[in-house]
């Protein structure tokens, strides 16, 4: 099982992550209102998770689009995306004597890689759009957090790999704006979910639900959850250099407030799933059964206590959309079967039908 911390561990370090496959790129073109005008845009990254999304509703809007990459992962891409070969660690020879009306570094957790790129390309681009993370507000001491709240610049327990995600992308908000100005444009996503996730935090719910019998659904009656659909982040992150937008910005769904049971139900009945649920809201229960999230829940306590309540009003107010739940839960169901089989037949979900069948176990033994 792999938890939240160890993903953003890893996260940090800059793992290798995998391309989209051509199914799924079939299963998501796109018929989009190209723009009149179009941009030429310069990606640093384009084929993790984000990238590919990005990339073909960029081309279906009209932009010219390169992407600098390492070039160790294809990914189902438009032809006429531009390709550029080099890495973040000091390699950008291929981005000099060129020029973009925007760079949108989608591939940085390093803040010495940001300094690189954003002294390089200062007079190479009009804007550039950096994507953060909520994870810049830990420890998420309180609700209700908006942009305006203070962020972290060091980490003060360098174990917890939570605040060294979190510095790490605070610090390379910092370096955008130090650069930038206002010509900086920060996006902080929560947990991003859909087609093409490289992690399986967030299909585990798909893929469970579709299995059907009894689900042990964890969390507190009134517990929030949040998440945004990586498709909805794309399109956002597009608009908002479109209209020349700059500051920063919670990409943060859903639209209202949601709670757990009420995510579970939905999803249920998004795939008309045979399944039926069990809830377990006792923190220490499930805490004793190493259960402390199962994206986009997690347990709300502590350092994690405002985690699920981030407030978006901001980037709805700049046009931030957001897709029916239903369309990403079956989404990412039908996307599964595309991924390595390897992958689908060893998932690093964070609860195993071993582990939930002995939780619920143990549950109706104590309820009885």
């Amino acid at each position: 099982m792999t938890s939240r911390r160890e993903f953003l561990k890893t996260t940090a370090g800059g793992a290798l992550l995998a391309g989209i496959s051509p199914t799924l790129a079939r299963a998501a073109e796109l018929v989009v209102q190209p723009r009149t005008a179009p941009l030429d845009v310069l990606i640093l990254g384009g084929t993790g998770f984000i990238g590919p999304h990005l990339v073909r509703y960029a081309v279906a809007r009209g932009h010219r689009i390169t992407i600098f990459t390492r070039g160790r992962h294809d990914a189902a891409l438009p032809d006429n995306v531009a390709r550029l070969i080099g890495d973040r660690n000091g390699q950008l020879g291929a981005l000099e004597g060129k020029r973009w009306d925007t760079v949108i570094d989608d591939s940085a957790t390093n803040p010495a890689w940001v300094t690189l790129s954003t002294e390089l390309l200062e007079r190479a681009t009009g804007t550039y759009l950096f994507t953060s993370s909520t994870g810049v507000y830990y420890p998420y001491l309180e609700r209700g957090l908006d942009e305006s709240a203070p962020v972290r610049y060091d980490a003060d327990d360098p174990k917890d790999g939570s605040a060294s995600f979190g510095v790490a992308k605070a610090r390379c908000e910092r370096q955008t704006l130090k650069v930038f100005g206002d010509r900086a444009i920060i996006v902080r996503p929560t947990y991003i979910v859909g087609p093409g996730d490289t992690t399986d935090r967030f299909p585990y719910w798909p893929v469970r639900l579709a299995r059907g019998g009894e689900v042990l659904a964890p969390g507190r009656r009134d517990d929030p959850v949040q998440f945004i659909d990586v498709r909805d982040l794309a399109e956002f992150m597009i608009h908002l250099i479109e209209e020349k937008r700059s500051g920063t910005y919670n990409v943060v769904g859903p639209r209202a407030t949601m709670t757990a049971p009420t995510f579970y139900e939905a999803a249920r009945a998004a795939l008309d799933a045979k399944a039926t649920f069990s809830y377990v809201d006792d923190y220490d229960f499930l805490a004793a059964h190493k259960i402390d999230e199962l994206i986009p829940w997690a347990m709300l306590k502590g350092n994690d206590y405002g985690m699920m309540s981030v407030k978006n009003d901001r980037a709805i107010a700049a046009g931030l959309g957001f897709r029916q739940l239903a369309t990403t839960v079956r989404d990412t169901l039908a996307w599964w079967p595309s991924v390595p089989e390897t992958r689908r037949a060893h998932p690093h979900f964070t609860i195993t039908p071993e582990t939930e069948a002995k939780a619920l176990a143990d549950w109706k033994a104590r309820a009885g």
